[in-house]
């Protein structure tokens, strides 16, 4: 028997519904932001914001006098019913699961420091024992973590993905309450349905002893995702050949943007998020996230990404700094967390300007697929969808610059580069 979901509560299932069925009505200060901008960049995707499936969420910060964070989010043709392919966004819920589900286990000796050995136990899996990126050349859910947000690994995504395996991934995040979030495949490997749910057996040692043995999981339940949309484009090509029809999306992940959004405020506002949509973290584990979700490639040193010309400030940043070369000044963080395939491009991110005492939230999704084709490796990228992410951010950054606050925020806990 398939299933989108395998247990769904009444109540779960009451807002799930109200939220397939809700109209999100267009913010009417966001709308007029970017419909007046004479900027090339936005106007061309303004034109047919539909062809290019255009989501925004934009979240202004006001702080009370105690430091405590008011919103006021405002949205743009956002539609949690409409499918599209969130690339690696996805590693983003993974990242915050995997270090919660270390502190749940809670056993002696095993952090996300810790190094492991991850095995081979079902087809097409693959074994770790050795991570030439790390201080001490083993692999650790820590390093795999730091690869994941910096450069956004495909590989160290896949291992987290192995350690929480399908089951307890979807589970956990529906009693997250995160309903428009699944993660039901590993990224850049073709497997099936059947080898996705089954995941790696893991080690964790200190020298010569073990300290937990995590055996091989499989999810017993078969995850399909339930959308009128999940069928896209004219065709795609496979092995090779074109194959004149929709791609099916119904085995692929899903993260949709307010759930990402939501995510972004509960790892960085947790006290105002309802409990239940909180992640059990440790103070360490806050500040490890913020400082891997802003370090850029040049500051990192484990693991060490010295090729600037590929691996540049923007290259993980698409907001502001996605259609440019140019370095990020250190008074700008940028803690987010990006993904792009099949002509999808998303970016989802907590922006602070520490000398003009800013801070804002965006999330943006654009589809840039004229011909319609996947696989093909012809998406306007370059020509469309970064330069429009790009000048998204520097809109809403101009923007932001130039309104009033009555308070002035205290943004030190999240100024890491600063206060070593």
């Amino acid at each position: 028997m398939i299933h989108l979901f395998r247990i769904m509560p009444f109540i779960a299932l009451i807002l799930l519904t109200a939220n397939l069925n809700a109209q999100t009505s267009n913010d009417e200060l966001l709308t007029k932001l970017i419909r007046e901008s004479d900027n090339s960049k936005i106007a061309t995707v303004l034109l047919n914001p539909e062809k290019y499936k255009l989501q925004i969420i934009y979240t202004q910060i006001d702080r009370e006098g105690n430091n405590y964070p008011i919103f006021s989010s405002r949205k743009f043709n956002v539609d949690s019913k409409k499918y599209f392919y969130p690339a690696s966004t996805v590693k983003f819920p993974t990242a915050l699961l995997a270090l919660e589900k270390l502190n749940i286990m809670n056993i002696p000796g095993v952090t996300k420091y810790t190094s492991l050995k991850i095995d081979s136990n079902y087809t097409s899996q693959t074994k770790v024992i050795f991570d030439s990126s790390s201080t001490t050349k083993l692999p650790s859910i820590a390093n795999y973590l730091k690869k994941v947000f910096i450069v956004s690994d495909n590989d160290a995504q896949n291992r987290i993905y192995e350690f929480l395996g399908q089951q307890y991934t979807n589970e956990t995040l529906m009693k997250k309450n995160f309903f428009f979030t699944k993660i039901l495949n590993r990224l850049s490997v073709s497997l099936t349905p059947e080898q996705n749910r089954h995941t790696n057996g893991f080690t964790f040692y200190n020298m010569d002893n073990v300290l937990y043995r995590q055996l091989p999981q499989v999810n017993p339940n078969e995850y399909k995702l339930d959308f009128e949309s999940v069928k896209l484009g004219k065709g795609y090509i496979e092995r090779g050949e074109l194959i004149n029809s929709p791609k099916d999306f119904s085995y692929s992940n899903y993260f949709g943007l307010e759930d990402q959004h939501e995510m972004l405020k509960s790892v960085f506002f947790p006290e105002t998020v309802p409990a239940e949509r909180r992640f059990n973290l440790t103070e360490d584990d806050y500040k490890f996230l913020y400082r891997a979700m802003s370090i850029l490639p040049r500051e990192s040193d484990f693991p060490a990404y010295p090729d600037y010309k590929t691996y540049n400030d923007g290259y993980c940043k698409f907001f502001m700094y996605g259609d440019t070369k140019d370095s990020i000044p250190s008074n700008i963080r940028i803690f987010n967390k990006v993904g792009i395939a099949y002509g999808f491009m998303i970016d989802n991110a907590y922006i602070i300007d520490f000398d003009k005492n800013i801070e804002f939230m965006l999330s943006a999704m654009i589809y840039v697929n004229e011909d319609e084709i996947f696989n093909d490796d012809i998406y306007e990228y370059a020509t469309i969808g970064f330069p429009f992410i790009a000048e998204l951010g520097r809109l809403i950054y101009a923007y932001e610059v130039n309104r009033k606050r009555d308070v002035i925020p205290n943004l030190d806990k999240f100024n890491w580069s600063r206060n070593k």
